[in-house]
């Protein structure tokens, strides 16, 4: 059974679009200028992103982002979580925001054992936040899945207006066995197939 539970908030009026702003086409002077990893999930040389053309969104790619459990599975690889810092430009009169985030992997767990993702994105020194948490329950004998959270446009976390700044995001993938003790589990894996990917969708706008 796949559960996803989509939890949006806006704690800043200063971090919404001003009154009269409107929905644009990417500006072609948009970049991402860099991109900082940290985290058990996504240790050096495992993750990669790619800006699409038409610059609406960036796919991210990660060969070793995955959490396990079962009866002879340490602990620590029951919880990885990757920490990513977007450096973005941003042109003068325009702002962006996530208006969805696709998953893709592979998932494997036993009866009652279960796996949850859960994500939050927000701008440096801004307080608008959104978060989402997803979770899949056994038994499933191993399948490939595809999920979304998606923002409204009045609750997407938006960048601050024609400034350069820092789109960040928390993830973690969790896998636990705590209704079955003797059951398995897991979900992504470190092989290139059946990797970890997530597609960031951006919704631009005028200011």
């Amino acid at each position: 059974m796949f559960k996803a539970i989509l939890v949006a908030a806006a704690l800043a009026v200063a971090a919404m679009a001003a009154p009269g702003s409107k929905l644009a086409a990417p500006p072609p002077a948009f970049n991402i200028t860099s991109l900082g990893l940290n985290g058990s999930g996504c240790p050096p040389g495992s993750t990669y992103y790619k800006l699409s053309d038409d610059k609406t969104q960036v796919t991210v790619t990660f060969s070793e982002y995955y959490a396990e459990v079962g009866p002879s599975i340490p602990i620590s690889q029951n919880r990885k979580n990757c920490q990513l810092t977007f450096g973005v430009k941003v042109p003068s009169g325009f702002t962006f925001g996530v208006a969805h985030v696709d998953y893709r992997g592979y998932y494997q767990l036993d009866s009652k054992v279960t796996a949850t993702q859960s994500s939050l994105y927000y701008f440096q020194s801004q307080l608008a936040q959104a978060s989402a948490h997803s979770a899949l329950t056994g038994p499933v004998d191993g399948a490939y899945y595809t999920y979304r959270d998606e923002f409204d446009l009045v609750s997407t976390v938006l960048a601050p207006c024609g400034v350069s700044t820092v789109l960040n995001i928390q993830s973690d993938v969790r896998a636990s066995n705590t209704a079955n003790k003797v059951g398995s589990g897991y979900i992504a894996t470190d092989s290139i197939d059946t990797s970890l990917a997530l597609t960031f969708n951006f919704q631009w706008q005028t200011c």
